[in-house]
Order: C-alpha cells, then structure tokens, then sequence
C-alpha cells in the first residue's frame, strides 16, 4: 500500500466516525443512549414475520446475550420495547416495540436519513476512491487476484498422514483402563 492508500482509509473512517459521533448524540438528545437506538433500530428493521429474541437482538448488536438482556431491560422499563411470550414455545421470548418506540425510532431515523443524505456524497465519493485505487493497483500487479499474507496449509505429505492415521488408530485400540470406583472406600 502506498501513503496515499492510507490517507484515504484514514479518511473514510474520519467520516464514519463523525456520523458515528452524529448518532451517539442525536440519541443522547431523546434520551437514549447509541444502543438504545441499535437495539430500537434492530427491532425495526427485522422482517415482520420475525420477531427476534434476546439472542437474536445479541447477535444482530455483536453483543453477549447478558449485555442484550440489559439493554432490553432498560428499555423495556422505559416503555420502549416488550417482551412477548412465544405462541409456540413458552420458554422463549419475543421482543416488540411498543407504540412510544416506534414513535421515537421514527424520529431517530427521521434525523439520521437527513444526515447521511447530507454527508452521503462524501462517503460515496471516499468510497469510490478507495475500490478504484485497490481495483487499480491489482491491475498493475498482474490481476484482481492478490497474494496471500497468511500461507494455507498443504496437506501432509502422504507418508506422513499415514504416520499420522496410524499413531491415531493405536491410540484407539489401546487397552481401556479399568473404571474407577466413584464410591468412596470406608475406612
């Protein structure tokens, strides 16, 4: 890579951290916090027919599952979201926005189209910038294909898998030990 290769992905990340930085505040400005938001905005966004649960939520947010239960705690306190119990299996749970989270996703949202469609160009064009120089520079070295950092491993060499096979399947018809009394001798 070359310093201007750099200077471009520095770039591009600069501008999805300010608009990163946009939505941590235009969430903190209705009360929430920039997961509160993801959390709401996930909910959303799945397919109606699909209502997610907690772990659905944890790995949609790339989150643990006890950090998820948190945040739907909290906003299910506040309101915001439900939990619904599952009509086909009771053990699972179910999680809803309720009419007061709809309402302020959509303002949410409202606020960050406006936004992205303000700074859209911007990133479009640092985007753009970045594929083509990649797409070039793979060009000049012969093609798109580019050389592996990390080497795949080979297959061993047939004698040693067969080696390999044959230690393995000694192993397996070793004598077993005898079991162990799990009972505890008396004295």
């Amino acid at each position: 890579m070359e310093a201007d290769d750099y200077r471009l992905l520095a770039e591009f990340r600069r501008a999805l951290r300010r608009f990163m930085r946009f939505s941590e505040s235009a969430a903190e400005k209705a009360g929430l916090t920039a997961q509160h938001y993801q959390v709401l905005l996930a909910l959303r966004a799945a397919a109606p027919e699909r209502l997610l649960t907690i772990n659905d939520l944890a790995q949609e947010l790339l989150i643990r599952h006890n950090s998820a239960v948190g945040l739907v705690d909290r906003l299910s306190g506040r309101g915001l979201i439900e939990r619904v119990p599952s009509p086909i299996d009771r053990r699972r749970v179910h999680l809803r926005l309720t009419t007061n989270g709809h309402r302020l996703l959509e303002r949410l949202a409202e606020v960050h189209q406006e936004e992205l469609r303000r700074i859209g160009p911007q990133l479009a064009e640092l985007l753009q910038r970045i594929t083509h120089a990649t797409a070039s520079r793979g060009r000049q070295r012969g093609g798109p294909q580019r050389e592996a950092r990390h080497p795949v491993p080979q297959k061993a060499p047939s004698s040693a898998r067969d080696s390999l096979l044959r230690d393995r399947s000694v192993s397996r018809t070793a004598p077993e030990r005898p079991a162990r009394s799990l009972r505890r001798e008396s004295k």
